[in-house]
């Protein structure tokens, strides 16, 4: 990052300190992205960005006021928009209710610069993109092949009125990919996502992401030989990346404490479980965290926006929900702690409570296990789209694709599936989680209005419990 940014960021907390505010922060950042589109062989375009600026909270009167700033040039620049911000907060703390008030937090000063292997290229991304949709479209059947490789790499400095000071350089890769296959009015579609928080060894280790294209490529094509699936209330076990949307959906998004509080209902929804902590809203089989230090997962960060340092947090334990995801504000309401929650998409955005890696905690059993015990149910393989309630209690979930089980053998191969529950209903029928605990990469999470897209990682074992699945033509 240049130092001309930081030094403005600092430069406007002093600014507005001696305005008489409570508290203030900013975030400078910069962020350079590339990214190539390749269709079916084509290069469709290559996206090379660059963009920086600084966002500034503050607390006044109990209110909030936010306002940021592309490319600043002067001092001056800012010092306007501070004006505005606070004449905005003068008139809005007269009208506020609940005065807005901050957990304390430790003064943090820290540079964290964050492992890259092998700093990624646009040269890198063009050959494996092209390698993966080559592969994707040798395969019979296959109709159309997307591939979409990008990289990001990022700077972030914050700054507050208390004393913190953290700067964070990341860098991060990921590629989307999907296969799509056509034959006498059957059209089937299968995609997957790969990368993580480092270099380009995060799609290129281990042939990953050409792994991945040629395993969709295939399942693709075998979907058209697929059956639907009748609908039945059954035991069915998912796996690992079916779970990440499962678990990103009704354990995540309901563990934010500003949807339990209800200060998302007009967007987004709220939480089913308000008031139940320390109650028992799932099995003893189900254990959920969210923990923003596993390292190279799209959600690993030491301090949030906040400035707060990060741990792992207990969110349910044997089924007892036991804590939500926190901010500084929402942690006076519960008296806890914050999490290290809070993220913004850029500086663009004031942050909000968003997950960093929730997962469903690991058990001990082997996934063939888990299906040998099943007499009647189903294997359900991958994420595909979620629809969930306003309060993630009525659920639904498509997979990609699914397989019969019967007497504990998978069978036949099941094409447009969906998954059907309740939150409490499900939870409580889980009674198995494998050893096969796995972290997969969510880029595209929405929350909040204006609407902030967000990346993170979500993940956990397979598990075994009882839903409805039907097939949805």
């Amino acid at each position: 990052m240049d130092s001309s940014l930081s030094e403005l960021a600092d430069k406007a907390i002093q600014y507005v300190t001696s305005q008489g505010v409570e508290y203030c922060d900013a975030r400078a950042e910069k962020q350079t992205a590339k990214s190539v589109l390749i269709e079916d062989g084509e290069i469709e375009h290559v996206r090379d960005t660059v963009d920086q600026g600084i966002g500034f909270r503050l607390l006044k009167n109990g209110a909030w006021g936010f306002y940021a700033i592309s490319n600043p040039r002067s001092f001056d620049e800012i010092k306007e928009s501070i004006q505005h911000a606070i004449k905005n907060v003068n008139h809005y703390s007269q009208k506020k209710n609940k005065p807005s008030k901050l957990f304390p937090n430790n003064i943090n000063k820290a540079t964290k610069n964050y492992p890259v292997l092998e700093k990624p290229q646009l040269e890198d991304l063009i050959k494996v993109g092209l390698e993966c949709n080559k592969a994707i479209a040798e395969k019979s059947r296959i109709k159309k092949s997307t591939v979409n490789p990008w990289y990001t790499i990022n700077s972030k400095y914050f700054v507050n009125s208390e004393g913190s000071e953290i700067l964070q350089n990341f860098t991060d890769v990921v590629i989307h990919m999907t296969a799509t296959s056509h034959e006498s009015g059957l059209t089937q579609s299968v995609n997957i996502t790969e990368g993580g928080r480092g270099g380009i060894e995060q799609i290129t280790k281990d042939y990953k992401a050409q792994n991945s294209a040629d395993f969709i490529s295939t399942k693709a094509s075998q979907l058209l030989d697929a059956k639907p699936a009748k609908e039945e209330k059954a035991t069915a076990v998912m796996n690992p990346d079916f779970v990440s949307l499962l678990t990103h959906e009704i354990l995540g998004h309901p563990s934010e404490a500003d949807r339990v509080l209800g200060k998302e209902m007009a967007w987004a929804g709220g939480a089913w479980w308000k008031d139940k902590l320390g109650k028992r809203i799932g099995s003893e089989h189900l254990n959920v965290f969210d923990d923003p230090t596993i390292k190279e997962s799209l959600g690993w960060y030491y301090y949030d926006d906040e400035g707060v340092q990060t741990q792992k947090s207990s969110l349910i334990e044997n089924g007892i929900l036991k804590n939500h995801m926190q901010n500084r504000e929402t942690s006076t309401v519960f008296d806890t702690p914050p999490t290290g929650n809070m993220r913004a998409t850029d500086y663009r955005f004031m942050p909000l409570i968003r997950m960093a890696c929730t997962c469903i905690g690991a058990g001990d059993w082997k996934p063939e296990e888990m299906i040998k015990d099943v007499k009647n149910g189903y294997l359900i393989s991958n994420c595909k789209v979620p629809s969930i309630d306003m309060k993630r209690y009525n659920w639904s979930i498509s997979a990609q694709f699914a397989q019969k089980i019967e007497n504990g053998e998978v069978t036949d191969l099941l094409r447009d599936v969906i998954v059907v529950g309740t939150a409490p209903e499900f939870f409580e029928s889980i009674d198995a989680c494998g050893n096969d605990f796995t972290i997969r990469p969510i880029t595209n999470c929405g929350k909040g209005d204006p609407m902030q897209s967000m990346i993170m990682g979500n993940g956990g074992p397979s598990i075994r419990g009882e839903a409805t699945v039907k097939s949805v033509n």
